[in-house]
Formats: structure tokens, C-alpha cells, sequence
């Protein structure tokens, strides 16, 4: 409801609008600078994690990605702090529990969050003046958008490069299909608007942007008047506002100039489009081809227009039982639903896609047809009324959970409402979804209702079909007219030209090695630190002979569950099943209900049910593995109990025997974790770097790394006999029967009030599940060197090292912690990001499996790299240690350990601790050696544990690379594998 307006506000600001969305426990109030127009949306809470956002509308015209190149270029210094890396410094210099910037299709935003008050004025100090007051520096432009640079840095005779974060950045992302196909579909969906073009830049059009045409953008872009401030938590308004002025804004005018998305035009009949992906020469192209159907939708700023496009979206697509994903999942058409299914609605229009991957170009027309011969029978026939009743629960649940275990949860209600704000909607509509909920609920009872939404769809001219095809030679076309583009630069360079790209690197390679005065930019010190970590209040129970762990926390009315296995010891064959089981767990029919009305009754009654294995190594022993089967759910309250049934239901009416379903689903996993190398590259060589170190190592790699990506994608070819499925059948249900032996427990979060009555409701449906004490899990010990080069379809590398350590209950743990931000801080984000190009690159260590590893993300370079993580080993005995550097690595592990959750996500993860006996007293204890780690420390560990060892090495790159390279990798020592 709309409250009086208040004046609890600055006096350069007014009050527009301020409403209390009860579901939520909080107020949004907004309010507008009285002389730019700026607006600010104030999400008051008791929360003391306060979060930050500055957003700007920024409205690229072309796909240079300068919208991307400045979100880069404006956090390397600014009027007041004029160092050349004031955000990674203060990465460092931070108790912070979220730091970034990030530029989508029509906004560029700068958020932060952080629980001290001393903290959250200084990242707001430092991020005011570097969105208000950037110096744009021409090197800065240089390293993180693009530049000219001679191979070998000094000799103008060797070939001309491009170099620049954003521009390998967009190499990489350009190379995960899925995002290429997101792009090319929106430059159809979207003729004439800013959607046309690629927001974070298409590699081959960075390098015509210049430096000229960034401080332009910034000019118009980068002011008040375009801006839009969003804060969360417990400092108020006016609070805000008053630093709001004091930093910036009383130094700005309005600015005339309106930037907005305008209206796209519409097409008056549907269209198709074919383009091509890059494919390698050794792979077959058939059954490779995207087919992608969408629609051009309502504005989404109409709060009516959007819930009824999410209804519609999932009615047709929010799980297996919805008509169009059961048809796109069952077809023969393509291996698996695209990735693109679902609704877009964070730009200016909403999007509608569907479509399949793994399809042939002669099949266009049969999807297509598969695709509106669905709606059209949406359309006759409508939905059961049950299932459009589902798709409402499942926006509720959405809507009333506290999230935070990604994201900080005020960031998250930002997030959400950031898309409305920027094209001058109500966010808080967007927010406050209970009035629009019940609205629809009482339009549903209108068997017309879907029907209609169907048909409107479906008349809807506006509609693209898009087929993205392989093409084995596309990779190489783009490298080689790269190749001649730098080849015609060069041969049109005079002298001065090249004299002054000699002169831009020299000056670079001196600005990155600069040793500058961090004493300017604020900080947080040792002294700041919380003295100790909460602990969460828990007790133990039973219900029957089920033992049970309860956490009272305020889960704004709901109720999460977990059951919980302790793992026997399995064989390989069983280990490599172990990821399928978890998946099919939940996905097949029970007792006499086929798979469909399964996942129906799911969606009417919690917030889907979820299975995987949680393994951890012991505190003192890496070679020892604790392991547990966890089958978790979350629900609204007043469903608890039907949750409860459901889920021993999915435990103990699992049925392994619908063939053809176990089959498409295999066939999605393989799609969806073929698709991820791209994102999380380094993370997977990292995983293979370091598979030879324990017996949990060796898992992790064959489950969920490399090697169990191309062992899936084999497994997919070996079900096209139905003798294979049948024997898969076996092996799986064969598998549950000896999981469901183990011991058993459940956890249970909910609201404090709500405990007690609860613990009754649900005693008796939990009544005769207790399991027997059986062995944990056992497997041999492992520690072993690897060496291996992963050839994926990929145009950037991805590099990692690993070194056996300790685990976690060795003193040295602590320590080595300490040491991998020390490195990334000191050397490594230097020489690999600032000086390699690379994304990203640093070090970590693990200690549940006893390894310290290096890695890069997006990476041009590969041998240099290399390099680079043995030369941080000698710069670090070789050079003192700096204290203020030691601090800030000490601050950000600190921060990282102290970081806030979800009040749900805290329990469960002070639960799984507990079980893995990592309990408040090791964890403090971890903490206070981290806190007390000293210079001397750092240089033991890494005599003791990195100097002069042969680390185990994994690559992720191309079979381009593979070949180029053949002769020293063959030296190495790396073995050549394939995903």
C-alpha cells in the first residue's frame, strides 16, 4: 500500500512514492534529485549486510562494446584516488561481501555490499568518484579494451596482435554456443534498437572503437541526470542521500539529453534467419544445428503484460509435464531442449524462446511445426486448471524466499528490480507481486484464460526463427581475416605509427609495473575485523527412530528439508552412475505415476526436489572421503506436509524403468555441461590439474570435470541401443538399492514460531524411515602428478597448476590461504590480467583435497602463462614480504570466511560443517591462524610446499593450439585428451 509520503530524506532530494511490501518485511521508498533528476530507490530493512548500486542507462549503437570497455576503463582511477587499479585495490583493502561491476544489454551497473558501516562509506567513496570523476587514461582504454602490439614486443618485424582484456573477454564469451546464439538471435528479434547489437562487444568490431568515442559515451552516459541509485539494508535514506551529495552530485546540472530504449518496430510477418558457429575440423557436424523460435513480447515495464508473459512462459516450459518442454524434450528433431527456453524480461521488451539443440538444417519446418501445432492445442484445449495453479504457487515461493547464497539477497531484490527502473517503470510493482498474484488467480478461473494467452502468442507476427548451424571452417576464416586485417594495418604503418605503438607498450609495461601509493584509497584494517564468527543455534531430535537437526530461522514462512545417506563405498562404475542417479532421482515416475504427473505434483507443491552427492575430504586426511546422498526440497509452509510425502515418496517408489525418458535426460546433462566449458574453463582445469592429488580429486574429475564430460558424451552414443538402456536401467536401480541401506537423518529449517508444529505435523510422516549403520565410504589413496592438454571448442585458454599441500586441520592450511590471495594480489593479477590479457587469473588453495592451484580465465597466452605461475614462486621468496599486502590478503580471506548467507543457506551449511567435522571450534580456529598468519609463514609454505616441485599441469584450449604446440607439449610431457 501507498504511505504518506515521508521527508525522511536529504534536503537535495524529494520524495515520490513509498510502499511497505509486507511478504517481504520491507519498505521501497523512491526519490528524485531535486536539481539533476536522479533517482534513488530505497529498500529499508533491518538487514545489516547494506548494499549499493549506481546504474546508468547505457544505450550502445554498435557492437564495439563500449559500454563494456568503459564499465572496465572507469574503475582504473579517478579524480580523487588517481591509482591505476582503485577496484582491485579495494578488493583488497575490504571487508566486503560483494564487489563487481557488470554491463548488460542497456544498463552498466556498480554494486557493492558490506555488513561494516566503515567499510560500506569507503567502497562508496571509491565508487562515486570512479563512476562520476574517471580519468579515462589512454593506457587504461589500452589494456582493458583493445591495442596494437608487436608479437615480440619490442621488434616492429614481428607480426602485429590485438591485446586487451574486454577483447579476450568477448573471445571467450563469444566461443560458449549459447551465447552466441543468444546475441544473433536478439540481432533479429531486434532490427532497429540498441538489442541489434552485442552490449559486451563482438571481437571483430572492438578494435574500430576509439578512444575519442569512449569519453564521448562517458560524457552522456556517465551522469546524474541517467543515473539510478538502489540501496538495501539498515542505514537510512537521508543517510545515503547526504554522502549522495557530498561526493558528487552537488557538482552536477541536469543534463537535457534523455537516453531510453526507444520502441522496436514490428515485423508484420514471421521471418527466418540461418547463420553459422564455429565447429572443429575433427567433429561432425550432423545433429549440431540450433533451432530457436521467439517472440517479440510486451514492455515489461507493464507489471499486467509480464506476469501474464511468466504465466504463459510457464504453463508451456516450467517443467517435463508442460506441453511445449515435453515436446521439445521428446522429439526426435534434436537431442535436447535449447538452452533458450523460457521468458526474457529484463529488457525494454520481453522475449519468448523455445527450440531444440542437437537438430539438422532439413528439420526446420518440423520443429516449427512441433512448436505451433503445441500452442495451437494450448489454445483449443487449454491446460489442467491444477497446472496453471502450480505455475502461480511457484512465482509465490520465488517471490517469498530470502536468498542471499549467491548473491547478497538485498543485491538480489536490486537485481530484480534494476530492469523496471531503468526503462522508468515502478520496481517496486516488481516487488510487491501479492496484489498482482491474486489478481491472476481470480482471471484464471476462466478456462479461456490460457487458452487466449496461447492464441494471442500465436498470432503474434513478431516472430523469428533462427537456425544456428556448425560450420568446421568458420574458426578458421575468422582467425585468418583477422590475421589479414593485422596483416594490411601493418603494411600501412609509416615510421612514426610504428614508433608510437613501440612507445604505447613501453609506456603500458611501466604503468603495469608501476609500484603506486595505495595510501590514498581508504581502508579497513585488521582492527576492523569482528573478533569471532556467530553460531547458529540448533537442536537434535527424533522422529521415530530418524534422527533429526532442526534450525530455527527466519525463512519468511518456509520450510526446507533435506534427507540425508551416508554413501557405502562403490566401485568406478558406480561412481560414474552416481551423477545420472542424482538427477533421474528426481526426474522418473513413482509407484504407479509415470514421470509427468510426478513432475506436476512437484510444481503444485514445493519448489521442486533436488538429489546430489556431497563428499568432503577428512579434516586431517585427505586420502579419507565422507560422502552422503542428500535429497533437499524446499516449500511454503501450509505445504510442509505434502512435501514431506512427496519426497519419501521419490525415495521409496523410485522406479528406474521409464527407458526413453532416462535417455533424454542423459542427453540434456550432456547438452547443458558440453556448454559450460566456456564459463567455467578455468574451474575444470583446475579439476583435471588437480585429479591426481586424493581419492576426492580423482571423483570430481570423473564426475563433474573434463573427463566426465567426455565420458558422458561417449555414454550418449552407447544409448542409441536399447540393449545399453536397458542395462543402464539395471545398474541404476540395482545402485539406489544399496544407497537406500545407509544410515539415515533429516535436516529441517523453518521459521521459530512455526518449529514446534511443524516438528508435530511432520513426526508421523517421517514415522519407520530410519536406516541401518553401515561403513562410510572407502576408497585407495591417491597422490600422483598429472600432466595433460584438453582440447575443447574454445577461442581462449584456460591454464591451471596444482601442488599437493595439506588439508584443513594442519596449521599450514591457514597459511597456504593466505599465501594464494598474497600471490594474486602481488604478482599474478598483473602479469596475467594487466600484462597477459588474460580475464582473469590467481590462486587458491583447496584444502579438501590437499592442493594449491594456479589457474587463468580467458587466457590468450599459454606457455607465458605457465611461466608466470612458477615465476610468482620466486618473486615471492625473492622479494619482501610487504605487511600492508599481507593484511589485505589477510582481509580477504577473512571476508570470504565471514561472508553472510541466506538464513536458510547459513543452516544448512553450518549443518553440512558439523557433518564433515568442521565444527565452530575448527572453523575459528582456521580463522584465527589465518588472522594471525605472519610474513615468515608465507615464506615457509612456500619453500615447503611450492618451491622446486613439479606441479601437475591441466590446459583447456583448441585442436589449433594442440597442433601449433605439438612439439612442446610432447616436451612437457602433456598428454593429449579430447572432450
Amino acid at each position: 500500500m501507498n504511505q504518506a509520503l515521508s521527508s525522511d530524506c536529504f534536503d537535495s532530494f524529494e520524495p515520490v512514492n513509498r510502499e511497505t511490501i509486507t511478504a517481504l518485511g520491507i519498505d521501497i521508498s523512491e526519490y528524485r534529485h531535486r536539481k539533476t533528476g536522479a533517482s534513488h530507490y530505497h529498500i529499508s530493512s533491518d538487514n545489516p549486510e547494506n548494499v549499493f548500486m549506481v546504474a546508468l542507462r547505457t544505450v550502445p549503437e554498435d557492437s564495439t562494446g563500449v559500454a563494456h570497455i568503459l564499465e572496465h576503463t572507469a574503475l582504473c582511477g579517478s579524480e580523487k584516488f588517481p591509482v591505476r587499479d582503485p577496484f582491485f585495490m579495494m578488493i583488497r583493502r575490504s571487508l566486503n561481501s560483494f564487489m563487481n561491476a557488470m554491463t548488460s544489454s542497456d544498463w552498466t551497473a556498480y554494486p557493492f555490499a558490506s555488513s561494516n558501516r566503515k567499510d560500506f562509506d569507503n567502497l562508496l567513496q571509491v565508487y562515486m568518484d570512479a563512476v562520476f570523476f574517471s580519468r579515462l587514461h589512454p593506457l587504461d582504454f589500452a589494456q582493458e579494451g583493445h591495442r596494437l602490439e608487436f608479437a615480440e614486443a619490442d621488434n616492429p618485424n614481428s607480426e602485429l596482435v590485438y591485446k586487451g582484456v574486454v577483447f579476450n573477454e568477448m573471445k571467450g564469451a563469444m566461443s560458449s554456443i549459447n551465447s552466441r546464439l543468444w546475441h544473433t538471435l536478439c540481432k533479429y528479434l531486434f532490427p532497429s534498437v540498441t538489442y541489434h547489437y552485442n552490449s559486451g562487444g563482438d571481437p571483430e568490431a572492438i578494435p574500430d572503437l576509439s578512444y575519442e568515442q569512449l569519453q564521448e559515451f562517458y560524457r552522456t552516459h556517465y551522469h546524474p541526470s541517467n543515473a539510478i541509485f538502489m540501496t538495501f539494508g539498515d542505514i537510512p535514506a537521508a543517510e545515503h542521500q547526504a554522502r549522495f551529495e557530498e561526493l558528487a552530485l552537488s557538482r552536477f546540472e541536469l543534463l537535457e539529453e534523455h537516453i531510453a530504449v526507444p520502441n522496436e518496430k514490428r515485423y508484420h510477418a514471421p521471418i527466418r534467419a540461418e547463420e553459422a558457429y564455429p565447429l572443429p575440423a575433427e567433429e561432425d557436424p550432423a545433429n549440431k544445428t540450433h533451432i530457436v523460435m521467439a517472440w517479440l513480447m510486451g514492455k515489461s515495464t507493464d507489471l499486467e503484460s509480464q506476469l501474464e508473459a511468466q504465466l504463459l512462459a510457464g504453463v508451456l516450459l516450467d517443467n517435463s509435464a508442460s506441453p511445449l518442454l515435453h515436446a521439445l524434450e521428446t522429439t526426435q528433431l534434436g537431442t535436447a531442449p535449447s538452452p533458450l527456453c523460457g521468458l526474457e524480461d529484463s529488457m525494454r521488451e520481453m522475449v519468448l524462446a523455445c527450440g531444440i539443440e542437437g537438430g539438422n538444417t532439413d528439420s526446420v519446418e518440423a520443429v516449427e511445426t512441433l512448436i505451433l501445432d503445441t500452442l495451437k492445442k494450448v489454445a483449443k484445449d487449454g491446460v489442467p486448471q491444477s497446472d496453471v495453479e502450480a505455475v502461480l504457487h511457484q512465482l509465490e515461493l520465488q517471490q517469498r524466499e530470502i536468498g542471499g547464497d549467491g548473491y547478497p539477497y538485498g543485491l538480489q531484490l536490486i537485481m530484480h528490480a534494476i530492469g523496471s527502473a531503468t526503462h522508468r517503470g515502478n520496481p517496486a510493482d516488481v516487488l510487491n507481486l501479492d496484489p498482482a498474484l491474486e489478481t491472476l488467480h481470480q482471471k484464471i478461473q476462466n478456462p479461456d484464460y490460457i487458452p487466449n494467452l496461447a492464441k494471442a502468442l500465436l498470432d503474434n507476427p513478431h516472430r523469428v526463427t533462427l537456425i544456428l548451424r556448425p560450420d568446421q571452417q568458420y574458426q578458421q576464416r575468422m582467425e585468418q581475416a583477422e590475421k589479414q586485417r593485422l596483416s594490411e594495418l601493418k603494411t600501412e604503418l609509416d615510421d612514426a605509427q610504428v614508433e608510437a605503438i613501440l612507445a604505447q607498450t613501453k609506456a603500458l609495461q611501466e604503468r603495469q609495473n608501476l609500484k603506486e601509493d595505495e595510501s590514498i584509497l581508504p581502508k579497513i584494517g585488521l582492527d576492523d575485523v569482528p573478533a569471532d564468527i556467530p553460531v547458529l543455534e540448533f537442536d537434535q531430535t527424533q522422529f521415530g527412530e530418524l534422527p533429526v537437526t532442526r534450525y530455527a530461522q527466519g525463512t519468511n514462512g518456509l520450510v526446507y528439508q533435506q534427507v540425508l545417506f551416508q554413501l557405502p563405498s562403490l566401485n568406478d562404475a558406480e561412481i560414474e552412475l552416481l551423477p545420472f542417479y542424482c538427477r533421474l532421482l528426481t526426474e522418473l515416475g513413482l509407484g504407479e505415476q509415470n514421470y509427468l504427473q510426478v513432475q506436476s505434483r512437484q510444481a503444485q507443491v514445493c519448489g521442486g526436489i533436488s538429489a546430489y552427492s556431497s563428499m568432503r575430504g577428512a579434516i586431517n586426511n585427505e586420502q579419507e572421503l565422507g560422502a552422503y546422498l542428500v535429497l533437499s526440497s524446499k516449500a511454503l509452509l501450509r505445504n510442509a506436509s505434502e512435501q514431506a510425502q512427496l519426497m519419501r515418496k521419490t525415495l521409496e517408489q523410485i522406479r528406474f524403468t521409464e527407458t526413453e525418458r532416462i535417455v533424454d535426460v542423459i542427453k540434456q546433462i550432456s547438452a547443458r555441461r558440453q556448454s559450460s566449458i566456456t564459463g567455467n574453463g578455468h574451474g575444470l582445469a583446475m579439476t583435471a590439474a588437480s585429479a591426481g592429488m586424493s581419492p576426492l580429486a580423482r571423483i570430481s574429475q570423473k564426475n563433474a570435470g573434463l573427463e566426465g564430460i567426455a565420458s558422458l558424451k561417449q555414454r550418449v552414443t552407447t544409448l542409441e541401443n536399447s540393449d545399453s538402456v536397458n542395462e543402464l536401467s539395471t545398474q541404476l536401480n540395482a545402485l539406489h538399492e544399496k544407497l537406500m541401506k545407509g544410515s539415515r537423518s533429516l535436516l529441517l529449517v523453518a521459521d521459530a514460531e512455526h518449529m514446534t508444529a511443524l516438528s508435530a505435523e511432520l513426526e508421523s510422516l517421517w514415522q519407520g524411515f530410519e536406516g541401518a549403520e553401515t561403513a562410510g565410504f572407502e576408497s585407495p589413496e591417491l597422490r600422483e602428478t598429472r600432466r595433460q592438454f584438453w582440447v575443447a571448442n574454445t577461442q581462449v585458454n584456460f591454464c591451471a597448476a596444482a601442488y599437493p599441500t595439506v588439508p584443513s586441520a594442519h596449521p599450514d592450511a591457514p597459511v597456504l590461504t593466505v599465501l594464494s590471495g598474497y600471490l594474486r594480489n602481488g604478482y599474478l593479477h598483473r602479469t596475467i590480467r594487466e600484462q597477459g590479457g588474460a580475464y582473469g587469473g590467481g590462486a587458491s588453495q583447496d584444502s579438501n583435497i590437499a592442493a594449491f592451484r594456479f589457474y587463468s580465465y580467458r587466457d590468450p597466452r599459454l606457455q607465458d602463462t605457465l611461466s608466470d605461475f612458477s615465476a610468482s614462486i620466486d618473486w615471492m621468496l625473492k622479494t619482501p614480504v610487504d605487511e600492508e599486502a599481507l593484511e589485505q590478503a589477510i582481509l580477504g580471506v577473512v571476508s570470504s570466511i565471514d561472508k553472510p548467507g541466506s538464513p536458510a543457506g547459513e543452516a544448512k551449511q553450518d549443518f553440512h560443517n558439523r557433518l564433515f567435522g568442521r565444527n565452530p571450534e575448527q572453523r575459528k580456529q582456521f580463522r584465527q591462524r589465518v588472522l594471525e598468519t605472519t610474513a615468515e609463514d608465507l615464506l615457509r609454505v612456500t619453500r615447503n610446499y611450492l618451491e622446486g616441485v613439479t606441479p601437475s599441469i591441466a590446459i583447456v584450449s583448441n585442436d589449433a593450439q594442440a597442433s601449433a604446440l605439438k612439439d612442446w607439449i610432447s616436451a612437457e610431457g602433456l598428454e593429449i585428451k579430447k572432450v
